[in-house]
């Protein structure tokens, strides 16, 4: 595939089979947190999938290896040591959310486990969600002492209305699968042992339409509400450089380590 990278991976596995283009986030052990590697990694093969012509690339699939999907960002005290500036970090978030949020293939995420932060705005942003009954879902930010990233403010009053987004974005709850797909941020949940049936299927499907029909069509419907998503992404930047230099999100993160529920003093 001209213009893919050639490469092996250190954070991802990648398989083309008739016209569908699979991802794997493959961090099993931190359930598939996105690290630095990571994000560059996906920047680089998305910009490749985006800007290069694959007439042989009908759809996309993004998933995770073992027992998780995505579970947001790294938190790690090795990962924030590589941590760069607030702001440069959400800038680089953004660029990632963006370019993926502008693939001109259909994206598709098979969640097999937890979604979380980062991680349910990366599934979020794919054109269709097809969950396990194992699967989970969290806008967990508020949890950590921080906002909405990865375009979930943008997408989740679009999917689900403004009330039902508040209630997700400011309670933080994890939500199963059913009430995923109650809550209208799901198209389907299947048994874990039917996802691959199911994806494998739309993706054949999807595959045998004409690709630039599709391409526009999803262009159309991603950009028939403003403000755009590269203004809300944006914003986000700036909104989350400001939670990075509160003491909250510094206890946030010290509980996570320890295991206990935080102390937020609004500071």
């Amino acid at each position: 595939m001209t213009g893919l990278p050639e490469r092996e991976f250190e954070t991802l596995l990648v398989e083309q089979s008739h016209g569908i283009f699979t991802i794997t986030l493959n961090r099993p052990s931190q359930l598939n947190a996105i690290n630095a590697t990571m994000s560059d990694e996906l920047l680089g093969l998305w910009r490749a999938l985006r800007e290069d012509d694959h007439p042989d690339v009908r759809v996309v699939v993004i998933t995770g290896a073992g027992e998780g999907f995505c579970s947001g960002a790294d938190l790690s005290a090795d990962a924030a040591a590589a941590r760069p500036h607030p702001l440069q970090m959400m800038r680089k978030t953004a660029d990632l959310a963006l370019t993926l949020h502008t693939l001109p293939q259909v994206t598709i995420a098979k969640v097999n486990g937890i979604a979380a932060g980062a991680g349910c705005n990366l599934a979020l942003s794919c054109d269709l969600i097809v969950a396990s009954n194992r699967a989970r879902f969290s806008e967990i930010f508020a949890r950590r002492g921080l906002s909405l990233d990865f375009g979930g403010a943008w997408l989740l009053p679009r999917l689900i209305g403004l009330h039902r987004a508040k209630e997700l974005a400011l309670f933080a709850d994890v939500l199963d699968a059913d009430d995923a797909l109650r809550f209208g941020i799901v198209n389907r949940v299947v048994d874990q042992d039917d996802l691959e049936t199911l994806v494998s299927e739309w993706g054949t499907r999807l595959g045998a339409l004409a690709p630039t029909a599709l391409a526009q069509t999803k262009a159309l419907l991603n950009d028939a509400i403003a403000p755009s998503v590269a203004d809300l992404l944006e914003f986000e930047a700036f909104a989350q450089t400001i939670n990075f230099r509160t003491d909250d999100a510094n206890e946030a993160m010290l509980a996570w380590r320890d295991k206990r529920s935080p102390e937020f003093k609004g500071l």
